[in-house]
C-alpha cells in the first residue's frame, strides 16, 4: 500500500484528499504542524503534500522535511496565485507548487503517483 503524508488544517479539504486516497488504495496520514509531519516520515511515505496556506509555518515544515529526506517527493498547493509564497516553497525544496484548483483537478493523478 502506498503511503502519503500531508500537512493541512482545512478539515473539509482533508476529507476530500482522504476520500480520494482511500479510493486509490493509499494510506493517508495528516499532520497539523511541522513537528507532527516529521513524525510521520517513518516509515518513509511515497509522497508529502503541504497546504501552503496552513497556519503552522508550512515553509519551515518543507525545509525540515527536505533536510530529513532529500529525495522525497513534496507537492504543495496554495489558495490562489501567490507568486512570492510559491517561490518560497520551491526554494524550500518543493518538487511541485500549484494553485489549489489545479491540485484538486489533478488530485487522483497526483496521489496515483504515490502507489507502490
Amino acid at each position: 500500500m502506498g503511503r502519503v503524508v500531508a500537512m493541512m488544517d482545512d478539515l473539509f479539504f482533508q476529507m476530500k484528499v482522504a476520500e480520494t486516497a482511500k479510493h486509490l488504495g493509499l494510506e493517508l496520514k495528516v499532520a497539523a504542524n511541522g513537528d507532527a509531519l516529521l513524525g510521520l516520515l517513518e516509515p518513509l511515505p511515497n509522497l508529502v503534500i503541504v497546504d501552503l496556506n496552513a497556519r503552522n509555518q508550512p515553509i519551515a515544515a518543507i525545509e525540515r522535511v527536505r533536510a530529513a529526506q532529500k529525495d522525497l517527493r513534496v507537492v504543495a498547493f496554495l489558495s490562489h496565485v501567490q507568486r512570492d509564497l510559491a517561490a518560497q516553497a520551491q526554494a524550500a525544496g518543493c518538487n511541485e507548487v500549484m494553485p489549489r484548483s489545479a491540485f484538486t483537478q489533478n488530485l487522483a493523478a497526483i496521489l496515483g503517483g504515490a502507489k507502490d
